[in-house]
């Protein structure tokens, strides 16, 4: 039996508390010796009776680590006088830094402790939680490489983080009312007001109605009580768009209906903003319209602390920047654009280097990788090759595989916006630093005029990277398996193989060969993205004819308007062509009056969504027709189906006020096209003889669609696999370009 050896231990072992667990095992079995981070791994020498007891201690390692391989390497020479820590040393870049996580239940019993020093701290933490990602600069992860560097550890700090009794033993993090950041409540202007108390002010000026601008983890959020929240959304114009809130967790239950799975998620390390369904659909109308809300609970100290002296029970907490523009995360630059939008400003002094947004999730699904999940890191086998993933337009992030693991940044933006693309860049950049990475390889979006594609021709004519192009859809499939399946994609756009807008693909195959052979039928979109804004334009492009005009003239169009919307169709003059399922939502939506106008992201399918929760659906016949090698799902019948159910319901006066006609002729557009949906990848898996159908992109989010297709499929006889790691959205395609880019690689030998 060993009784010495020298330890490699890899994977994310930087930020995790990993040598002071170390340390506290050496200690307690009487093994003597040393432990250093080299890079990012960790170097243990030890010798002693128990080694064996003290490997199998550290093979496990703390909670927040996630160790891929430990190795025993043999050790000479006489052991050291007791057990203690290195200073760090550059080495091995396989490892990455951990998310950000929520504060940890012993940190926030500190808070309100009258016997502890960190009473009302609201920046506490120890090795177990608070900020990791947010604060590093660069690898080992030690004080001096993060923004912690500017807050000399006063002497009691000191002890505590020498001390191997202390939770705080080598919390890189360790702070106090005496060393530590401190807060400041500024007005409009950034002016600093006088105040002994900034999260006592804070919380009264919140009570008493206003909208403050305050800096968290990884970047400002806009705060305000309930009562203020339609101000806000004017303030912002975001009129219709839902809010997240944070809310005490003994409110819960009277707002939302959470199952357990929710309620763990929700106290979870991550605490993400949890999208769960309204107890009363009527409620909080003036935060959501929708039947949903998102929903957090205090996740950094100064939540909790603000939370014990604020009245309210939740806070509307939105991030505060425009959509898919990078998070604020400079006072002066929130005091510059959020001019006349704030009231007030609750900020601190520590530096934050990397922003990051709050994750979000629903039914067990990431929407978006953030806080608390990113960088995430995946185990995957894609060869020799470096590879960057550099992502789609919206909803953007970045992935970077290097020796079997590809990691993947934290949500960035909409890079179809100059200062998204430049933060784009500025992570890639830095994550490629700290994995010490060169790329060999490069996989973008098909679309030739995106930025981000523009950005890969750059990075590899400056590199020498080999390029490849990945269809949008595919890269949803490569993202979920990498098996053989029918791949089912649905979401709102993507670039096709023939340069028309997809959006209701079913492909069959095994990555990086997959066929189209299935899909929506592609219609017209009058005016290409004015009819992603104005949906009615998109019901006409799938319903041309009298019928359509004259329920839009019964809208307030006027005949030079219906006309002109009538002849582009007819020529095809500024018409682009879709398969999308998005946009056969939205036209329903349009159809129904849920929503004549997109103000934001996804709104006109999010409203239909809403409104068909309550109602109960028909079953339609499928019109399917086989068009160049692929069966086609007609969404011009369902649409008709619909029109004619609306039209019928008004000639009966089944459309009013209660909304049951449009709420049932929403259930059964979802379900119906759920169905179409379902049967092509199910006739197609039939076709191939494969039995697994794969599920991804943004419109499976949607409850009703997502589980008629599931049902449907399985009713089948075969399985659904849809993926719970990355986001069903976009915010997992840099990860599939990377799978895709490398079995592209791979196959060429």
């Amino acid at each position: 039996m060993r009784d010495r050896g020298r330890i490699l231990v890899r994977g994310i072992v930087q930020g995790v508390g990993f040598r002071p667990f170390v340390y506290a095992r050496a200690r307690a079995l009487g093994i003597q010796g040393t432990v250093k981070n080299t890079g990012s791994q960790v170097e243990i020498d030890a010798w002693g009776e128990k080694f064996e007891d003290f490997l199998g201690d550290v093979s496990r390692g703390p909670p927040l680590a996630r160790i891929d391989s430990v190795e025993v390497h043999p050790l000479n020479g006489a052991p050291p006088a007791g057990f203690s820590i290195l200073a760090s040393s550059a080495g091995t870049l396989s490892g990455m830094i951990p998310p950000d996580v929520a504060t940890c239940g012993e940190c926030v019993e500190d808070l309100f402790d009258e016997r502890s020093r960190y009473r009302g701290y609201f920046a506490t933490s120890c090795v177990n939680c608070g900020p990791r990602y947010s604060i590093i600069e660069s690898l080992p992860y030690d004080r001096e490489r993060t923004s912690m560097l500017s807050f000399p550890m006063c002497p009691e700090c000191g002890r505590e983080y020498t001390d191997p009794a202390c939770r705080r033993h080598h919390a890189q993090t360790i702070a106090c009312p005496v060393c530590g950041p401190r807060l400041t409540l500024m007005d409009p202007e950034g002016r600093v007001m006088e105040t002994g108390d900034p999260i006592g002010e804070a919380a009264s000026l919140l009570d008493a109605g206003s909208i403050l601008a305050i800096r968290g983890i990884g970047g400002f959020h806009i705060a305000c009580t309930e009562p203020s929240a339609r101000e806000l959304k004017e303030r912002l114009g975001r009129t219709e768009q839902p809010f997240a809130i944070m809310v005490r967790e003994e409110v819960l239950d009277r707002m939302v209906l959470a199952t357990p799975e929710d309620r763990a998620l929700l106290r979870s390390d991550v605490h993400p903003i949890t999208v769960l369904v309204k107890r009363d659909l009527t409620a909080h109308t003036g935060i959501s319209n929708l039947h949903t809300i998102g929903c957090m609970l205090p996740y950094a100290p100064l939540h909790h602390l603000l939370f014990s002296r604020l009245k309210a029970p939740l806070l509307i907490m939105t991030s505060a920047n425009m959509p898919g523009y990078p998070m604020i995360t400079e006072i002066d630059t929130a005091v510059a654009k959020l001019r006349g939008q704030v009231d007030s400003y609750l900020t601190h002094d520590r530096r934050i280097l990397n922003r990051c947004d709050d994750s979000v999730m629903r039914d067990g699904f990431i929407i978006r990788l953030s806080r608390g999940i990113a960088p995430k890191r995946t185990r995957i086998d894609l060869g020799p090759p470096c590879i960057l993933g550099v992502g789609p337009e919206l909803n953007s992030n970045i992935t970077i595989y290097k020796g079997g693991y590809a990691i993947t940044s934290p949500h960035v933006g909409h890079v179809r916006n100059p200062p998204t693309l430049a933060y784009l860049e500025e992570t890639a950049e830095r994550i490629r630093g700290w994995l010490g990475a060169k790329y060999d390889v490069i996989g973008h979006d098909l679309h030739p005029s995106f930025l981000s594609t523009g950005y890969a021709r750059a990075l590899a004519e400056e590199t020498g990277a080999e390029l490849v192009p990945v269809q949008h859809h595919r890269a949803h499939v490569a993202a979920t398996t990498l098996e053989p399946c029918i791949g089912i994609t649905i979401d709102g756009v993507g670039y096709g193989d023939d340069g028309r807008v997809w959006g209701g693909e079913v492909f069959a195959g095994q990555v990086p060969h997959l066929s189209r052979v299935g899909h929506l039928e592609e219609v017209p979109m009058p005016g290409g993205d004015l009819a992603t804004r104005f949906p009615e334009r998109m019901l006409y492009g799938i319903l041309p004819g009298e019928q359509t005009l004259d329920l839009l003239r019964g809208r307030g169009w006027t005949d030079v308007q219906a006309g002109v919307l009538a002849r582009q169709v007819e020529r095809g003059v500024n018409v682009a062509w879709t398969s999308s399922t998005g946009r056969v939502l939205d036209a329903v939506a349009a159809l129904l009056g849920i929503c004549r106008e997109r103000t934001y992201d996804g709104e006109p399918a999010m409203r239909l969504e809403a409104a068909a929760y309550s109602g109960r659906p028909s079953e339609w016949p499928l019109e399917f027709v086989q068009e160049q090698g692929a069966e086609v799902l007609s969404t011009r019948a369902l649409v008709r189906d619909a029109l004619d159910e609306y039209l019928q319901a008004e000639r009966s006066g089944g459309s009013g006020s209660d909304g049951k006609a449009v709420a049932d002729i929403a259930a059964s557009v979802q379900y119906n096209l759920a169905r179409g949906i379902a049967h092509l990848a199910i006739h197609a898996a039939h076709d191939t003889g494969l039995a697994r159908v794969a599920l991804s992109g943004g419109v499976a989010y949607n409850a009703a669609i997502r589980e008629t297709i599931r049902t449907e499929v399985e009713a089948a006889g075969l399985s659904l696999i849809m993926n719970r790691e990355y986001p069903l959205g976009d915010g997992c395609i840099s990860y599939g370009q990377c799978v895709w880019a490398g079995m592209v690689r791979r196959e060429q030998g």
